[in-house]
């Protein structure tokens, strides 16, 4: 005679499990982004799997998805390597994500409700509240991903996740060439503003001038610092 399966059995049974694979590559793509794997760092096969309590298998997995995502890049004689990502490199990102995010923007706002605008307020509470600055690029992004979520464009979505992952570790290891979080927040409030009325004309413009000025935040805090010449 067999039992029925127990309450406990029952909830394990409809847990979703996180795959090995996405599990290691969630793992490493925060530890590059927060600068515990700087730039030129080989990253071993051998040592992630012991860290993570998988096999080679899912870290390989994990390594190729890097890839395409430019965090990583496979070498001969070498295998992984934490990409280096220069400030031209994110400089052109920037111009990449204005194209990116002021149209998943303008396709989400018609869509957008009360509900929305909630959460992408609370994302900016937090933010404001948040003294590390370390922890301001994820934040600004979960802001940022609270506004497009409406556009259901789950490709595009992706593709400007990928762009804010390389620029997001850029910022963490350059946070000393920002100006804070002052300026930016009040673009944030300006653009969610422009969302609640229904401007996504005005909403996107904003959203395009918030990401030139870091741009030239960057841009000018180098030349300070006599790492780069102005393009001509």
């Amino acid at each position: 005679m067999s039992r029925s399966p127990t309450r406990r059995q029952q909830d394990a049974a409809s847990t979703p499990r996180i795959a090995a694979p996405e599990l290691v590559f969630e793992g490493l793509r925060e530890a590059i982004m927060s600068g515990e794997f700087e730039s030129g760092s080989v990253l071993r096969q051998d040592a992630l799997a012991e860290r993570f309590g998988t096999s080679r298998i899912p870290v390989r997995e994990a390594l190729r998805k890097l890839e395409a995502e430019g965090l990583v890049s496979i070498q001969p004689n070498r295998g992984a390597v934490v990409s280096h990502l220069s400030l031209e490199d994110v400089l052109e990102l920037m111009e990449i994500r204005i194209a990116l995010e002021c149209r998943a923007l303008t396709l989400a706002i018609p869509n957008m409700t009360d509900e929305d605008f909630a959460a992408a307020a609370e994302d900016l509470k937090l933010y404001d509240e948040e003294d590390d600055p370390r922890q301001w690029p994820k934040l600004n992004w979960r802001f940022h991903r609270t506004l497009y979520a409406a556009c259901d464009r789950p490709k595009l979505i992706a593709m400007i996740e990928a762009n804010v992952a390389q620029i997001g570790r850029f910022t963490s290891e350059q946070v000393s060439l920002t100006t804070g979080k002052k300026w930016p927040q009040e673009d944030h409030l300006a653009i969610l503003a422009a969302c609640r009325e229904g401007q996504a004309e005005k909403a996107a413009r904003l959203l395009q001038q918030h990401i030139q000025h870091t741009q030239k935040s960057l841009m000018a805090a180098a030349r300070r610092e006599g790492r780069i010449r102005p393009r001509r």
